[in-house]
């Protein structure tokens, strides 16, 4: 069975840059491209998705147009369209459950101009059972800074959806992956005043770096090709935002456990998703 790479179009010049990305990627993965755009006011109570007749005009025309630009462009690919016959969050969610992936813009026609990420992107890239690569308008063009994949690792305890999210993208691009471990000091340095003596600090440091060249030994075993930096700093979210600068792709984990208001994403992943200058993989895990 043909895997799906799944894009969320809206007309909107960051979904735009998402459905390209998104195309990039299936070609890779040898996977069908499905653009689909969520409307709610399409529902019937009954059907999940909309007959092309039953669209208005605007959806029909954004979801024809992105698909035929993005077939000039990629010839060999599959492309499908849909319109989901729900609210944007509950109807990407819903689609990409089958999907291998889930692409958005980092923001919709309905964000606020300087908003770096809008709610819709927020809200399924914390709810997804499918990865969601967010990706902004500038900045894109991955093959032009495909050297890297960026990920980040905590390396105490190293989750393998992550790790292994991370490699095959590195493989599938022949790119290196850099491995980012950022690590705190322990309270007792804070309540010293966060003096930390040189020699200390180094213990401290090599220790994080030892932790980290084992979490990276089975994705290493599993991708003998890959090329791997191993990249330890203090600071998780600090360190993968300047890495970003010159990465392909930023990959971050967020757990399925849900908190009492619901699922959302972690500390690190809501800074890298704010701030990073590459496009963002939230990859769930546990």
């Amino acid at each position: 069975m043909t895997s799906t790479v799944l894009a969320g179009v809206d007309g909107s010049p960051q979904s735009a840059a998402a459905a390209h990305w998104a195309a990039a990627e299936a070609a890779r993965r040898g996977a069908t491209l499905h653009l689909v755009h969520a409307w709610p006011w399409l529902t019937d109570g009954v059907s999940s998705f909309a007959e092309p007749d039953d669209l208005p005009e605007a959806v029909r025309r954004t979801l024809t147009e992105a698909a035929e630009e993005i077939r000039g462009l990629h010839p060999g690919l599959t492309v499908e369209t849909d319109a989901v016959l729900d609210a944007p969050v509950d109807g990407l969610v819903a689609a990409a459950a089958d999907a291998e992936l889930l692409v958005l813009g980092s923001r919709g026609r309905g964000g606020f101009t300087g908003l770096l990420l809008g709610s819709v992107s927020m809200s399924v890239a914390g709810r997804s059972s499918a990865p969601v690569v967010v990706v902004r308008e500038a900045g894109t063009a991955d093959e032009a800074r495909a050297a890297e994949i960026v990920v980040g690792v905590d390396a105490h305890d190293p989750e393998a959806e992550v790790l292994d999210f991370a490699f095959r993208e590195a493989a599938l691009r022949g790119a290196r992956v850099r491995a980012v471990h950022g690590w705190d000091l322990p309270p007792v340095f804070g309540y010293a005043g966060g003096a930390v003596p040189a020699a200390e600090l180094g213990q401290l440091e090599a220790l994080e770096a030892k932790l980290l060249t084992l979490a990276l030994a089975e994705p290493r075993e599993r991708y003998p090709d890959v090329e791997v930096v191993e990249d330890v700093q203090l600071g998780a979210a600090r360190a993968l935002v300047e890495a970003s600068a010159g990465a392909a792709l930023v990959v971050v984990g967020r757990g399925r456990r849900q908190i009492d208001f619901g699922p959302r994403v972690g500390r690190v992943a809501h800074a890298v998703l704010h701030h990073a200058e590459a496009p963002v993989a939230v990859v769930p895990h546990g």
